[in-house]
């Protein structure tokens, strides 16, 4: 067995195991909160909490495995840890706060994040982004970044990051489907027994639809696991030296996947029966299909996965994640549509 093989066979254990647990467990009472911290003291002599949420850890640990795709994949073909790390900086600069503005935009919510909206930003952004630092490093006398290399691996860690990603809707509640009781016969019958129910009214199924305790289509688990499997193709591709089919699997795959979705989720995504999402979608499919077309599909360097794995596993990059982590936790896993009252006593039999 090649090492590829087995990092894909063990990549594909781990998330199996992580989808059995989360898909059951997450929409429980319970997985909503990680934390809370207490603010402020009010007259009455309790405090007004912030809660920390799962949604939070779950999307900063998303982030975090994304650039260790990046990383790892375009270490694999040479790519200098310098280029990938200001390439990261960039992408992320521009991405981070797109997922909070093109939400305000589309569903005219000031609290509310789209990963989705701004990975299609960053795709649209990427070719520009590398041939911009290509200019910059053939004047300094650097090493030009392979495109198809990059934008292989961005579709790749995009997949898997939306994949991870999903299980924070599943902790918040959001981005739910469309209640089974209100679903075409064949739906309802298919989900019967394999159902997302989220319990707690704090819920955003539950304060925006009213739909606590109510069977949904699982439209979360659904996009993890296809996202996680157009990943995975990708990863297969790109380890065959194949740049351009990785990059136009992996992004259709999960784009024609989202424009269909969204006809089974019953959450708010704007006005009309076409949504700006899936607009976004079709776009980046065109976007992609065009890009295609000019690209040479002939790797730079062939892909070398240990040679990944080792700029990846140093000192220095390990740090650089932790930090990347809390800062996404820190941005994203603030609650500001939910606040808690704490009461905080002294357990004298233990003193």
């Amino acid at each position: 067995m090649t090492v590829n093989n087995a990092a894909a066979m063990l990549l594909t254990l781990l998330y199996a195991g992580l989808f059995w647990w989360a898909f059951r467990v997450l929409p429980r009472e319970g997985w909503q909160f990680l934390a809370t911290v207490p603010r402020s003291r009010r007259p009455d002599g309790q405090w007004t909490g912030l809660n920390l949420t799962y949604y939070g850890a779950f999307t900063a640990s998303a982030v975090l495995i994304a650039v260790a795709f990046v990383i790892v994949l375009l270490g694999s073909v040479a790519v200098s840890l310098e280029s990938i790390l200001c390439l990261s900086v960039i992408m992320l600069g521009a991405c981070v706060p797109a997922a909070k503005i093109l939400a305000r935009v589309i569903e005219g919510k000031a609290n509310t994040l789209t990963i989705g909206g701004a990975s299609m930003f960053g795709l649209f952004l990427a070719p520009w982004i590398v041939a911009a630092m290509n200019t910059v490093f053939h004047a300094m006398g650097g090493a030009v970044i392979p495109l198809p290399a990059v934008l292989a691996t961005v579709a790749i860690a995009y997949a898997f990051g939306e994949g991870t990603g999903r299980l924070a809707c599943l902790s918040f509640g959001c981005c739910y489907g469309a209640p089974l009781n209100q679903s075409h016969p064949w739906l309802s019958k298919l989900f019967a027994q394999h159902h997302a129910m989220f319990v707690g009214p704090t819920r955003k199924a539950a304060y925006e639809r009213n739909l606590e305790a109510v069977p949904l289509v699982p439209i979360q688990a659904m996009t993890a696991a296809v996202s996680v499997a157009a990943g995975m193709a990708g990863l297969w591709l790109f380890f065959s030296g194949r740049m351009v089919a990785a990059f136009v699997v992996t992004v259709v795959v999960t784009q024609v996947w989202r424009i269909g979705s969204e006809y089974v989720r019953a959450d708010y995504r704007g006005e009309g029966t076409v949504s700006w999402y899936q607009l976004l979608s079709v776009a980046g499919i065109v976007y992609v299909v065009i890009l295609a077309a000019w690209l040479a599909d002939v790797p730079h360097v062939s892909p070398d996965l240990p040679r990944g794995i080792r700029l990846l596993w140093q000192p220095g990059v390990i740090l650089c994640l932790q930090g990347l982590w809390l800062g996404i936790f820190v941005f994203t896993g603030r609650s500001r549509v939910t606040t808690a009252t704490l009461s905080l006593h002294v357990v004298k039999d233990q003193i």
